[in-house]
């Protein structure tokens, strides 16, 4: 069976990196009549199977934009649930990823997170750190903005205490001091639930990005989901500025 990422005879090279944003689990329960808490368990499952369906199409970097600085506005019962999920899943999965060759990494401020969650997020970042057959990054607790603006500070507090000059400031420097420093640019950034915005998402790494949305609401989200946005993205032509002809 011919996959997602030689399909497509005139642009055959698949994607490296996709981020995607899982949208959708709360209007997933919601069509159900079902607590909004059922669409993320639900959306758990998703995630298993878009971990299983990078690893089989030979993807390298999958990130998931998981839980962001806004969602803690949320009610206290949704976000206790979903404190629950990721304690869960860190407690049950790690292992199984790990023993695929997964490495898994996580993006955000770790440390509005209880004690217990950001141990489990250290020991499975340990576990995992020499694994390469895909680099899993989970963004939690994320902002793209407070992301740049903590590299900005970075930046000027080195020039202030003079390990850099004005001069020296460029992109690579100002990357290494991003949360994704070591990580590919995404090629493909796919949101799911049929909104239209990346939402505060991967602003920097994103400028050449190639964006797809899908409607299907991200529980329902499988593997035939994910070869059609990858599909679309060997359709297209990446200029980068450039023209052709």
């Amino acid at each position: 069976m011919k996959t997602a990422v030689n399909q497509v005879a005139d642009h055959p090279a698949g994607p490296a990196h996709i981020a995607i944003i899982m949208d959708g689990n709360g209007r997933w329960a919601q069509r159900r009549g079902l607590p909004r808490t059922a669409g993320h368990k639900q959306g758990v499952e998703a995630v298993r199977r878009t971990v299983a369906a990078c690893g089989d199409l030979g993807i390298g970097y999958l990130t998931l934009f998981g839980f962001s600085t806004e969602n803690w506005k949320r009610p206290a019962a949704e976000i206790a649930t979903l404190m629950n999920l990721l304690s869960v899943f860190l407690k049950q999965e790690v292992g199984e990823l790990n023993a695929k060759g997964v490495r898994l990494r996580f993006l955000g401020d770790r440390t509005a997170f209880s004690r217990s969650v950001q141990d489990l997020m250290n020991r499975a970042e340990a576990m995992t750190r020499a694994n390469q057959n895909l680099i899993l990054s989970v963004a939690l607790n994320y902002g793209a903005r407070a992301e740049i603006l903590a590299a900005t500070r970075a930046i000027a507090a080195a020039v202030a205490e003079g390990g850099l000059t004005l001069d020296a400031i460029s992109e690579t420097e100002f990357e290494k001091r991003l949360q994704t420093t070591g990580l590919p640019e995404p090629d493909l950034l796919l949101r799911t639930s049929g909104e239209r915005r990346i939402s505060n998402f991967l602003l920097w790494q994103s400028a050449y990005t190639e964006l797809v949305f899908d409607d299907i609401l991200w529980p329902d989200f499988n593997r035939v989901h994910l070869e059609r946005a990858i599909e679309e993205y060997q359709r297209r032509e990446r200029r980068y500025g450039t023209t052709t002809g």
